[in-house]
This record gives structure tokens, C-alpha cells and sequence, in this order.
């Protein structure tokens, strides 16, 4: 069976988002081998009298900019900051804050992903999970921890008494990096912001961090994670302070199972805060 060129086209260009490439250095494919593209050696040029006089030379034209010097730079990371700053302060309700985010333009992640992953379960739960980024599965369903680490999740919770109806999921990136590379530092800080008012607007009583990116942003600690996991924190959101704690992410749970046991000890002090409170 012939394959359908456009089919194999459109197969193509998702394998290279997939990958990373985000940028195309031009829609036709130069050849620099070729002797087509090898510039001619220069003409000697021969030596004029000495009483000759030199012919004016002609005016060039004026060259005009090409299309792409044309196009309105992106904004700097500095710009995008306060922009996202102002922007998440002004929404009044995790509906208006997606509605805003799936607006906003300071952040260049948003043009190679498929969609926005806002949030997933009970905004009105009392704890609310944050990780670092979507990946690839969680960019096609749009929502958070949809993978095989979302699955690992949901029986972590499960083995607490708790699901998708009874806590609330998020993340610091809300649109997956190209090729599920680490967000950049100035990225992050661009998405901050909306986490942060996330987390003020959810309200919950527990914070979780999911990994070392999530805690290290949120909580501003250094160290990394098997030093942070299992310790609380105070987390402050402007109107109330917020018990948070950090703890493994089950992508790494992954890799290394042997720490799920560590991970249960967090488990259990977080079910030990929620019936306490």
C-alpha cells in the first residue's frame, strides 16, 4: 500500500516537535556542495593609468528588509515577567486564570505544544499536587499527569484515600517543553506567576511538591530533593499561610523504585495533616 505523501508530511513534522525542533532555517534545502552555490574566484582587476581619473559609481538602490526583519520580536524574558505578573493578578477565578493563560503570549513553550495543561481534579480539594511540566501524553489529553508517572499518582493518592474528585493536580509549566527538554530557567519565571496565583485562587490546606523543580520553585530551597523530601514547609500565598511538603515525582518513583518507600513516609504524613486539620 502506497502511503499518502501529505499523511507521511504531517507524520514527519509531529516526529520533529517530538524531538525538539522548534525552527527551520528556511523552506528549501541548500545544497553548499554544489558547484552552483561555490562563488566565481574574483577577476583580476587591472591597474589603472596614473592620471586616469576614477568613474563615479552609481548609486546602489535602496535594499529592502526582508520579510522576517519585519516580524514583531519576541518580548524579552524581563518584559514577560511583569506581563505575566499582571496578567495572573488580575483573574479572579481558576476559569478566568485558564481563559487568561490560554491568551497570553510572553511565553514561546505555548507555540510548540499541542495545548494548554491547566489543572486536573477538584479545585475545591483540600491538597493540591504540583509537578514541573506535561509530557507528551499529557500534551495530546491536556491534562496533568496523564502518563505512566499519572498513573503511578493516582495509586500513590489512592493508597491515602484520595483521587482525582478529591485532590487537585497541577503544574509550574503549563505547556510541555519540545521534546520534554527542562524548562529554562526564564521560562519558568514567565509561568511562575500563574502557578502562583493557581495556588492562591485552589486555596487547599496541603501543598505538595511533586520532584526537585517544583519544590525548589515554590518552596525556594536549594538543596535537592532527597534532602527536601519529608519536611514541611510554609507556604505563603499573600492572603494565607499554607502547609506544604515535597516529596518524590513518580517519574522518578519510576527509575528508581527503591524509593517509593521513602515516598510512602511522605504519603503518610500528608494523610496525618489532612485528618488533623
Amino acid at each position: 500500500m502506497t502511503p499518502d505523501p501529505a499523511s507521511a508530511k504531517r507524520d514527519l513534522l509531529e516526529f520533529y516537535v517530538a524531538t525538539g525542533v522548534d525552527a527551520a532555517l528556511g523552506e528549501i534545502a541548500v545544497d553548499r556542495l554544489s558547484p552552483a552555490q561555490t562563488p566565481p574566484a574574483e577577476a583580476a582587476i587591472p591597474s589603472r593609468p596614473a592620471t586616469a581619473q576614477p568613474s563615479p559609481r552609481p548609486e546602489a538602490p535602496p535594499q529592502r528588509a526582508p520579510d522576517f526583519a519585519l516580524a514583531r520580536a519576541p518580548a524579552s524574558p524581563d518584559v514577560a515577567v511583569m506581563a505575566a505578573r499582571e496578567t495572573a493578578r488580575s483573574a479572579a477565578s481558576l476559569d478566568e486564570l485558564r481563559s487568561l493563560l490560554t491568551k497570553f503570549e510572553g511565553c514561546a513553550l505555548r507555540t510548540t505544544a499541542k495545548q494548554l495543561v491547566f489543572a486536573d481534579g477538584n479545585p475545591q480539594a483540600r491538597v493540591m499536587f504540583v509537578g514541573e511540566a506535561p509530557g507528551r501524553d499529557e500534551d495530546i489529553a491536556g491534562l496533568p499527569f496523564v502518563g505512566r508517572s499519572g498513573k503511578l499518582l493516582d495509586l500513590m493518592i489512592a493508597a491515602i484515600g484520595l483521587d482525582r474528585t478529591s485532590a487537585y493536580i497541577a503544574n509550574v509549566i503549563p505547556w510541555r517543553p519540545p521534546g520534554n527538554r527542562t524548562p529554562t530557567p526564564q521560562e519558568t519565571q514567565i509561568c511562575l506567576p500563574f502557578t502562583l496565583r493557581q495556588i492562591e485562587l485552589a486555596n487547599p490546606d496541603i501543598l505538595v511538591c511533586l520532584g526537585g523543580p517544583s519544590s525548589q520553585t515554590l518552596l525556594g530551597v536549594k538543596e535537592g530533593i532527597k534532602r527536601t523530601r519529608g519536611r514541611w514547609f510554609t507556604f505563603q500565598t499573600g492572603t494565607r499561610e499554607i502547609k506544604a511538603i515535597a516529596t518524590f515525582h513518580p517519574a522518578y518513583l519510576l527509575r528508581s523504585p527503591l524509593e517509593k518507600r521513602f515516598a510512602w513516609r511522605d504519603l503518610l504524613a500528608i494523610r496525618k495533616a489532612l485528618d488533623a486539620a
